[in-house]
């Protein structure tokens, strides 16, 4: 199994199997104040394990993880939409009333909060917004306890500013984790608001970065899903590492790496261990993401 993003022709249909619900009723997404503003990017209207904007590749959405198989790439299926341009932040209606995202209390051991539903339309944007070159310090407050990661902008800046710039616009908030490995590859996949595994955030971008020679992915690790043999197909979803795993490069490469996480693997952990839900695909113990503060620390 490899992390990839789905390529826009696998995206599921209505009534489609693979899991997926793409008729689920979702909440609309709570607006979000902006952070900062990244220039150059005009708002508009995949997460297998190989997803055009997931890690592990996806069997029928972006980001899903398959099982076998040598194009089984963490991949993130996020297609590259065209869309009505809105002209604020990410909420359905440009609206950006909220205040900024704060960091949840810790959830007990063996227990999640409830999560929100899935976002049906999330914002999309035209265009990817520019690399960073520092540290950042990100905060995700779930709905299981908080995870904190340190992400790397001199080894991956195309992927950092990424993820950065997405959750500066409160675009993960609300955003469940759709999907889940225990065999092979051991990753929590995150990132697509549509819970689906075939969101995105409207574009992608590429080549890999920071990828490991030694296709070994140590537990903590932090990497975007991506569509399988494709190297231009990131987006928005990513992955976390709970076990050490290998995960076999394909044409395009790697993962690309954006760093680890610091604090928080045992929540992943938690996940992880109880196991995936009826669907195979999902974990079984939900969790979703409801904030995230991403701080540069050096």
């Amino acid at each position: 199994m490899t992390p990839e993003r789905e390529s826009e022709h696998d995206r599921p249909r209505q009534g489609s199997p693979e899991h997926q619900a793409s008729d689920a009723a979702r909440g609309a997404r709570r607006s979000r104040t902006v952070n900062s503003v990244v220039a150059g990017v005009a708002v508009l209207a995949v997460v297998g394990a190989v997803g055009a904007a997931t890690v592990l590749g996806t069997g029928t959405g972006t980001g899903d993880v398959e099982a076998g198989g040598a194009t089984d790439v963490l991949a993130t299926q996020e297609a590259v939409p065209t869309g009505t341009a809105v002209t604020d932040g990410p909420g359905e209606d440009g609206s950006t009333a909220a205040a900024v995202p704060t960091e949840g209390a810790p959830t007990p051991a063996g227990a999640c909060a409830p999560a929100a539903a899935a976002a049906v339309d999330p914002v999309q944007f035209d265009a990817p917004p520019p690399p960073v070159a520092g540290v950042w310090t990100v905060s995700l407050a779930t709905t299981c306890g908080p995870v904190t990661m340190e992400l790397d902008g001199r080894l991956a800046p195309q992927g950092v500013g990424n993820l950065v710039f997405l959750a500066q616009q409160g675009w993960f908030d609300g955003t469940p984790c759709h999907r889940l490995t225990t065999t092979g590859i051991f990753v929590l996949q995150c990132g697509d608001p549509t819970g689906t595994g075939t969101g995105g955030p409207g574009y992608a971008f590429g080549p890999v970065e920071n990828a490991p020679a030694d296709d070994l992915y140590p537990a903590g690790t932090v990497a975007m899903a991506r569509v399988g043999g494709d190297g231009e197909s990131m987006g928005s979803q990513f992955f976390l590492v709970y076990e050490d795993s290998t995960i076999p490069s394909d044409a395009a490469g790697g993962y690309t790496v954006l760093g680890h996480v610091t604090e928080g693997l045992d929540v992943v952990q938690q996940v992880a261990a109880g196991g995936l839900a009826a669907d195979g695909v999902a974990p079984a113990l939900s969790i979703a993401i409801d904030s995230v503060i991403a701080e540069e620390s050096a």
